[in-house]
């Protein structure tokens, strides 16, 4: 097969689809095992997969457990044209489309609840007079929106939705004038007490190991190093590996983002792709624009290039104040605006498409290069993925960043920057800073996103995050302080929580070490020192009891020190 137009396992889709719309292969009929494929096409069995991933994406093939791929028994033609001989296949959607709207209309207007259990997939099956695949088919996609939940063992059960009695954190005000950024040490005491696992674990925004189960990424890894260690024992490229840049270009298509592999450069995670970015189209002295809060991170990457933080208005679900910032660039000298595509850290704000095309446009007529940063973009519980600024209208000149780290394994540290006409300022600065990046993780990861187990893997941990916000905000409800006001996000994993000005996490910070406790305390999302009766917790970890116990612990702890 010839790979210069297409990916290999697309070509092989085309083949199968060729294949059922001539009647080689009939509805009900068993495809060839992946192995066989692979044999006969002379390609790997991870390549074959993708592509029997594909066409049950489309509702081409169907996946039995323990039995292998199927063509779907009842369906419009793999072309996509109507077929001429059943009327009922003749409509303009696929049945598992129809019926995925039909759940959806059932749960907009409250025939079915949030956290309410679903028909059974033979129950729907039977009412309908559809088959199991197709239920089934209409159940996925309405997972990967995000709408519907599967419990192992249980069923499906409609998404939990972020409902509760206290009220959203207030939105930040606008700092008058940029601040210089000191913040290095406290950074550095709350990454030392968040790596402690003897403290309650509220304090870091990475998902732990049991959560992310990345076994199958790790044998990947000791794959590679066993049957080709000595030649990923090298000094790669400082672009990355070509395979890995493929993957994530492929990747990006899905949200409308048009990029080649040369369009992307492999970075050491997220933070070094920010670095990068920052310093290509700022100077020492310079000042970035920044949400307000905004990851501690961020400012401390900030302080080390020697740059000044201006803190912008932000609201704790619609993220910063167009309006505010538009009147900010007729006075004040900006370099540059970092932002965060999704669910920033630590507000989880998510800024609408229409607001963000207004953004875009304002930045344009005052030459301000925007940069994103969008770690948290795949861990939404909204129906479709959240579309980044470089995927809108007005963002090709979007400077777009982000990483595996917070999806699937921050050990591995991989990121990316697609910096568009930077790209060689880009490339430069990284051969200064790193040189390159590690090759073999780069490969593991290449194989594994290619082996489409990334999808399921996410869906996955997309619920248990969800569940685990609920859980969190529960407890908050429950112990915290009547006053207290909590993020309510539809995605990340981590609560923004403010208590009334009085209040000083702080001192709270250093009680609840005492406790056994970390959590994040306001003022270190900050230039300027604020936010200090705020508090970030993160549901990063799987839930336990002792996490439970420990959030209603923090909870008296506050309560305690606002009777004081």
């Amino acid at each position: 097969m010839d790979t210069n137009a297409t990916y290999r396992y697309e070509q092989l889709a085309q083949i199968f689809i060729r294949k059922i719309d001539k009647g080689v292969l009939a509805p009900g009929a068993r495809m060839p095992s992946v192995r066989a494929v692979g044999e006969q096409h002379g390609i790997s069995t991870s390549t074959a997969l993708q592509a029997y991933r594909l066409l049950q994406d489309r509702g081409i093939l169907v996946a039995r457990p323990q039995a292998g791929f199927y063509v779907a028994a009842s369906r419009a033609s793999a072309s996509g044209t109507r077929p001429t001989d059943n009327a009922a296949e003749s409509s303009a959607s696929h049945r598992y489309e129809q019926l995925a709207e039909l759940i959806v209309s059932m749960i907009d207007n409250g025939t079915l609840a949030p956290g309410e259990r679903v028909p059974s997939v033979r129950a729907l099956s039977e009412q309908h007079g559809i088959s199991i695949s197709t239920v089934l088919q209409a159940y996925r996609l309405l997972e990967d929106r995000g709408v519907l939940a599967a419990r192992p063992q249980s069923g499906f059960y409609v998404a939990a939705t972020q409902g509760g009695t206290l009220a959203r954190p207030s939105p930040s005000r606008l700092r008058s004038r940029a601040s210089t950024v000191s913040i290095s040490g406290a950074v550095a005491a709350l990454l030392e007490h968040a790596s402690n696992s003897a403290l309650v674990p509220l304090g870091c925004a990475v998902p732990d190991a049991a959560l992310l189960q990345s076994k199958r990424l790790d044998l990947a890894l000791a794959r590679a190093a066993r049957q080709h260690g000595a030649r990923h024992n090298v000094y790669g490229s400082p672009r990355g590996d070509l395979g890995l840049r493929r993957e994530i270009s492929r990747r990006a298509m899905r949200i409308g983002h048009a990029l080649s592999p040369d369009d992307v450069i492999i970075t050491n995670g997220c933070t070094e792709a920010v670095m990068l970015a920052l310093s290509a189209v700022a100077k020492p002295g310079d000042t970035i624009a920044v949400e307000s809060p905004t990851y501690f991170g961020l400012l401390h990457t900030l302080e080390v290039l020697g740059m000044k933080a201006l803190e912008l208005p932000t609201d704790p679900t619609r993220g910063v104040n167009v309006a505010a910032l538009a009147r900010l660039l007729d006075t004040e000298p900006v370099a540059a605006c970092m932002l965060s595509s999704s669910f920033s850290n630590p507000l989880g704000a998510l800024m609408p498409e229409a607001q963000k095309r207004e953004l875009l446009a304002l930045l344009a007529r005052h030459a301000i290069p925007l940069i994103e940063d969008d770690v948290y973009g795949e861990i939404h519980f909204t129906r479709e993925r959240p579309r980044p600024f470089i995927a809108l209208d007005g963002g090709a000149s979007t400077i777009y960043c982000s990483s595996f780290s917070k999806s699937l394994a921050p050990g591995y540290r991989i990121g990316w920057i697609a910096p568009g006409s930077l790209a060689q300022r880009v490339v430069d600065r990284k051969l200064a800073f790193s040189l390159c990046s590690p090759v073999l993780p780069q490969v593991a990861l290449a194989d594994f996103l290619a082996s489409g187990a990334y999808d399921a893997h996410m869906r996955r941990l997309r619920r248990l995050l969800e569940e685990n916000l609920l859980r969190l905000a529960r407890a908050i409800e429950a112990s915290f302080p009547p006053e207290t006001r909590v993020s309510r996000p539809a995605g990340g994993f981590a609560l923004w929580v403010e208590l009334p000005s009085r209040f000083d996490s702080r001192a709270l910070f250093d009680e609840a070490l005492e406790h056994g406790i970390c959590f994040a305390p306001g003022d270190v999302f900050s230039a300027s020192r604020r936010f200090r009766n705020c508090l970030r917790l993160s549901a990063g970890s799987t839930w336990s009891e002792r996490i439970d116990k420990g959030v209603r612990r923090l909870g008296a702890l506050a309560r305690t020190q606002l009777s004081r």
